[in-house]
């Protein structure tokens, strides 16, 4: 069991937490003049370099007002971020960025899991989607600006060398299940189908609980994410907030199996199309096998599907392109509140 363990943390296939924890803190401890004086200069060449339409619309995907709005009483300065209140990911990613900009400059944040939209204009992770019946508060998600937040965690992409039409004609899910009301269903509904393989992973993160949790259906450790790809079909079910697999899903040749999403973050999961980009099941599964019967008999179009997926992806690759985008969001967000 300890050679599994060690086994899982070497190839999971997941991002290095050690890497990005000494290059993030290794920032982290440069002087902010060294960014702030290159702002403009970075800013100026990253117009020349890339399409300007494009950044626009992303920019304006992220943050939706274009009027200017009250940061309210519990605004607090950039320069005042610490990371002992926060997770470390949220302040590193977000440190990332203010280190360009002015520290006398407020805002609001709001990190972790958010589906809340805010009362004020605010930086989050994650929001409810405008048409999620869901959601609390008004239908209007403008107050919740996106950053690409955690992204050591959900910002994986894979290499799969294995076609679609070689992988095992069967869809998988992993994940710790909780009390998510979705995925008790899926995984309840599925425990015994020889069609899915569905398993519950504990939290706490060991590779090897295996302990039952009431009306959780099976259990199970956790996979590694290329032993994930080794199934024509990944389930994509929302956590917290968005599903955390759905971008190392749709980098693959595997193909994404969800219901319509709920909730999105950096990814723009709202601008996902079904029978496009994922496969798209009813809130209940109760079509799930007959969407996998159809995929299995039409490959090419299943093909196709991840073809798309990989171009999506694609868009998030360029990582200066990405950090340009980010500052764009923050520029547009101080602009507009301060």
């Amino acid at each position: 069991m300890a050679n599994a363990t060690i086994g899982y943390i070497l190839h999971s296939g997941k991002n290095s937490k050690a890497g990005y924890y000494v290059k993030a803190g290794f920032r982290d401890i440069l002087p902010n003049i060294l960014f702030r004086g290159r702002l403009k200069h970075e800013m100026e060449t990253c117009q020349r370099l890339y399409d300007g339409a494009y950044i626009e619309d992303r920019v304006n995907y992220y943050c939706r007002f274009n009027e200017r709005r009250a940061l309210g009483p519990g605004a607090q300065s950039i320069g005042g971020l610490l990371k002992r209140n926060h997770g470390s990911t949220y302040y590193y990613d977000s440190r990332e960025l203010l280190q360009w900009f002015n520290p006398d400059l407020r805002w609001n944040y709001v990190f972790g899991d958010v589906r809340d939209i805010p009362p004020y204009p605010s930086i989050v992770k994650s929001r409810s989607l405008s048409n999620d019946t869901h959601a609390l508060g008004s239908e209007d998600n403008s107050n919740s600006v996106l950053l690409k937040l955690d992204k050591c965690r959900h910002y994986v992409f894979l290499r799969d060398r294995r076609p679609f039409e070689a992988k095992t004609d069967r869809a998988i899910f992993r994940g710790y299940i909780g009390q998510r009301p979705n995925r008790l269903l899926f995984c309840n509904t599925f425990a015994d189908n020889p069609r899915v393989d569905v398993a519950n992973t504990l939290s706490g993160g060991s590779p090897f609980a295996e302990e039952k949790i009431p009306n959780s259906g099976n259990a199970a450790p956790r996979l590694s994410l290329y032993e994930h790809l080794d199934y024509r079909y990944i389930m994509a079910l929302e956590g917290n907030d968005v599903a955390s697999n759905l971008r190392w899903v749709m980098s693959s040749n595997s193909l994404a199996v969800m219901p319509k999403p709920t909730c999105e973050s950096w990814f723009m999961e709202e601008r996902l199309v079904p029978g496009v980009h994922y496969i798209l099941v009813k809130d209940d599964f109760s079509d799930l096998e007959t969407q996998l019967d159809y995929y299995s008999s039409h490959l090419e179009e299943a093909r196709e599907i991840a073809r798309n997926a990989n171009l999506y992806v694609d868009q998030f690759r360029d990582l200066r392109r990405e950090r340009y985008i980010g500052l764009r969001v923050l520029e547009k967000y101080f602009k507009l509140t301060n």
